[in-house]
């Protein structure tokens, strides 16, 4: 039986093609009429296509000048395989297939060459470059590129150009911005978030400690290493030196209370909390230089906003997420200090080292809260209903915490020749900002300000980092909950051009002790960290152009950030 169906079908095929091809010289209209074969003794109305149409559907493709004339058969029986025919003399087929390739040819030279010399009439507003947007780098800065002067370069015309089409998206998005307070959420919402974080956290910290201080019973064997298991120490293989000497030191500092062992346990008194490419780096260099502070073991651990929900590189997907013990172990050597205050019977001694404070410098503690889209329900439309600092201040609202700024549209710059990896150019750095800004606008189109800048999707899609710059937006959702008198607000221009006048601004906020000449001498005459890369120096400043569109783009942010500091420096119109 399955052998005579498969030559009934083989049959009703044949029958088939002798239709079409007889009938392909035909006008549509005299199809099956006039048809030899159609009509001869081998044809089946029942299965002819057009003679008898309730099983197939025909459909037509035509021209009043017979350049081309097919049928496609398209079954709708869904038991038997699609079968579909495209007949046409091999001539005129080789002629659409010889005009196709050469229409494609010149398509793709213009196409080339437009996108070359910024002719192109319609370009495209999803361009992505090489820029990476890597959360595992550090977020670091320089001094000393704010005091770089280059020599004038030569001009695009067509960038002179593309100024009236952005400017008007520039205005489109002036007109969206909207400063509306968020709103704080509850404590109770705040647990139920990150329990485990609220279980191993105290609520009420050691009266003669200046930093959150507290001792926790360890539970965990005392002849094994207590860093086994610390992430920190598994994913980075430079971090393990520094736990090496932790775990050499770890059981010296044990406490023992009726036959139970306990550590102290420390959070940090301060926060260096942004901006990345400000200056942060620099700061915190000459900061631990002081001897009443001490730091975490890693500069930037990341962990409020990264490092807590897995991330250690976003290109890498997510990880286990580092749990808050690990994030404290970062604290353990200036914690051993403390204790041996704490334990000391001298008064002298007290006095003297309960002074000391700890710090912690992650740069993107500020602004980064792209992860809470992939933790966090009940948000509002598209905006985070927790930020990094609801979690801060929920422990410690008392906490201490300096800004470093610059003018953002050097912040930009700076930022796109630290962490582009290739092909950088003031033309490339131009063709960004452009990309940038529209991806910018197609949100604010939809979305609050808020949202915007807090929107992952977004964020990852810019090939510069246009948010990180919106200073006020950051700014005042932080002072949603901590007093204006907590945060320190500096700028990077100022630091550069007097050290000494920044560091003293920095001790006396963080109620530091007065230091010899030779100590101070030795914070802030040391030379400026992290400064631009010689190779990102010969690549000289942005084009004019670009900077007239980012000044544009930052102005109303700059005029709101100068309002609500009192202070018109936050301007920076003279750089």
């Amino acid at each position: 039986m399955a052998i005579h169906g498969s030559l009934i079908q083989q049959f009703n095929i044949i029958n088939m093609r002798h239709c079409i091809n007889c009938c392909i010289q035909l006008l549509p209209n005299d199809l099956h009429r006039q048809c030899f074969r159609c009509r001869g003794h081998n044809h089946n109305n029942q299965k002819c296509p057009v003679c008898k149409g309730e099983s197939k559907i025909p459909f037509y493709v035509d021209s009043k000048q017979m350049n081309l004339l097919a049928v496609l058969e398209v079954r709708t029986d869904h038991h038997e395989s699609w079968n579909g025919l495209f007949c046409l003399k091999k001539g005129k087929l080789y002629s659409l297939i010889f005009g196709l390739i050469i229409m494609t040819l010149v398509m793709a030279s213009y196409i080339l060459t437009g996108a070359k010399h910024g002719m192109l009439l319609i370009p495209s507003p999803f361009h992505y470059g090489a820029f990476t947007n890597n959360p595992n780098l550090m977020d670091n800065e320089s001094v000393s590129d704010v005091k770089d002067h280059y020599q004038p370069w030569k001009i695009n015309i067509s960038y002179i150009k593309d100024y009236p089409s952005i400017k008007l998206i520039i205005e489109t998005i002036t007109s969206k911005i909207e400063f509306i307070t968020r709103q704080r959420p509850d404590l109770e919402d705040l647990k139920k978030q990150e329990p485990h974080m609220f279980s191993v956290i105290p609520n009420k910290f050691l009266p003669k400690s200046k930093n959150p201080c507290w001792y926790e019973e360890y539970r965990g064997n005392i002849t094994a290493n207590p860093y086994t298991t610390n992430s920190y120490a598994l994913y980075s293989k430079r971090f393990r030196t520094i736990f090496d000497y932790l775990r050499k030191v770890f059981w010296n500092h044990l406490y023992q209370y009726k036959d139970k062992h306990y550590r102290l346990r420390c959070l940090p008194h301060f926060y260096i909390i942004g901006q990345p490419k400000c200056g942060t780096t620099d700061l915190y260099d000459r900061l631990r230089l002081h001897p009443d502070v001490r730091f975490s073991a890693i500069k930037e651990p990341h962990w409020w906003t990264r490092k807590r929900f897995g991330i250690i590189r976003l290109r890498d997907g997510f990880h286990d997420r580092y749990p808050v013990e690990d994030y404290l172990d970062l604290f353990d050597l200036a914690a051993h200090q403390i204790q041996g205050v704490l334990q000391s019977d001298s008064t002298k001694e007290h006095a003297r080292m309960n002074k000391i404070i700890i710090g912690e410098a992650s740069a993107s503690t500020m602004w980064d809260n792209n992860a809470w889209i992939f933790f966090y329900d009940n948000s509002t439309d598209g905006e985070p209903p927790f930020l990094i600092q609801d979690f801060i201040h929920a422990f410690q609202p008392n906490a201490k915490l300096i800004v470093m700024l610059r003018d953002p549209v050097e912040r930009l710059y700076s930022d796109y020749l630290y962490f582009a990896s290739a092909n950088k150019s003031a033309e490339d750095f131009h063709e960004k900002v452009a990309e940038s800004l529209q991806l910018f606008e197609n949100c604010m189109l939809d979305y609050s300000l808020r949202a915007c800048v807090y929107n992952n999707t977004l964020n990852n899609a810019m090939p510069v980092r246009l948010q990180v710059g919106l200073y006020v937006v950051y700014l005042l959702d932080w002072l949603t909950v901590f007093d204006k008198d907590q945060i320190l607000v500096l700028r990077l221009e100022d630091h550069a051009s007097n050290v000494k006048y920044t560091m003293h601004m920095v001790f006396q906020f963080l109620d530091l002790g007065p230091l010899s000449e030779k100590q101070e001498a030795l914070i802030t005459k040391s030379p400026a960290s992290n400064t631009r890369r010689p190779e990102d120096r010969s690549l000289g400043p942005m084009l004019p152009t670009t900077k007239a569109i980012l000044r544009d783009f930052y102005r109303p942010f700059n005029t709101k950030l100068a309002q609500v500091l009192f202070d018109d420096a936050f301007l920076w119109k003279k750089t």
